[in-house]
Formats: C-alpha cells, sequence, structure tokens
C-alpha cells in the first residue's frame, strides 16, 4: 500500500510530519529516502512534535542517533537515526536501537534495515532540481543543498507501507 502527498514547502513538510505521527506507535520504523537537503529532518521534526517528544529534533549526523523521550508519561519516545555514514546493516545494527517500545525513524537507511522489522514504512521525498524543474530522489546527493538545510521548495513525498501493522491503516494525510 502506498500514497503520495504534495508538499508545497518546508513548513509543509513539518506539519506532515505531525500528521503522520498521529498514526504511529511504539515499535514503527520508519525509513526516509531522498537527496541531502530534502526535508528528511524537517519531516522528522513534525514527527517529534507530534508525538510530544523533548529536544530539539536536529539532524544526528555526527553522532549517528538521537533519543528524544516523551514529555507525557503515556508518551512514545523517538529515536532518530543518520545512517549517513553507516556502511553496513551490522553498522547499525551496532547502536543497538530501542526498535520495540520507541518509534525509530531513520534517515539514510535504504538496504540497511533488512530483517529488523515485520513492518514498516518506506518514505521516499523526492525535489525538483535545476532549471529544468526535473526531480532527485533515492539517495543520490545533491551538491547545492547543505545537509542540513531544506531548500523552500515543492517535494513529492511517497510512503509506502510493509508488513502486517499497516495492513487496514489509511495513508491519507494531507
Amino acid at each position: 500500500m502506498s500514497t503520495t502527498v504534495a508538499v508545497p514547502d518546508a513548513a509543509a513538510m513539518e506539519a506532515l510530519g505531525v500528521s503522520l505521527a498521529a498514526l504511529l506507535r511504539a515499535g514503527d520504523l520508519l525509513v526516509l529516502t531522498g537527496p541531502l537537503g530534502a526535508g528528511k529532518t524537517t519531516l522528522t521534526r513534525g514527527i517529534g512534535r507530534g508525538l510530544g517528544v523533548r529536544g530539539q529534533v536536529a539532524s544526528p549526523t555526527f553522532v549517528l542517533a538521537r533519543t528524544h523521550p516523551a514529555l507525557a508519561a503515556s508518551g512514545v519516545p523517538l529515536v532518530h537515526v543518520d545512517a549517513y555514514r553507516l556502511a553496513s546493516a551490522a553498522e547499525l545494527d551496532d547502536l543497538d536501537l530501542d526498535y520495540e517500545s520507541t518509534v525509530v525513524v531513520v534517515e539514510w537507511g535504504e538496504g540497511l534495515l533488512d530483517g529488523v522489522a515485520d513492518s514498516w514504512l518506506d518514505v521516499r521525498i523526492e525535489r525538483p532540481v535545476g532549471a529544468a524543474g526535473g526531480t532527485v530522489s533515492g539517495a543520490s546527493e545533491v551538491p547545492d543543498a547543505p545537509a542540513d538545510e531544506t531548500v523552500d521548495e515543492p517535494r513529492t513525498v511517497v510512503l509506502e507501507a510493509h508488513g502486517p501493522r499497516w495492513q487496514g491503516v489509511a495513508l491519507s494525510l494531507p
């Protein structure tokens, strides 16, 4: 099951994250894919806001993974991972992430999470580049966009659900 969402700007990307958080629960895994500057961290910031977690959600590039505890006792913590510098699934496994009692969001995790969970959401963010208005998706680098900076331009977000957790869950997001 998949759904496609047009996202006009960074504020809408964060709002999409807030909406997506309403569907999430402990044990959920999201794999974010897109070029540098696509909005992966902005989306994750919205997820953190929607989950009501503590701390500023920023790119964990240099620490690799950052845990944001829930503000409310009944809330779910967010684990935000940046796997950009990891070379293998074994290196990701070495982080000893808590997949069962948190929501785990992994940027650049495509191909590194096989066998970690029986259910997950693939979130692919595409953005236009260049004067021709073409799009870039996947893990391609875009040299004109710094990793921590999201250029305020339209994006296309494709969410694809995998596994039994997502059967019957409507991914109809604004």
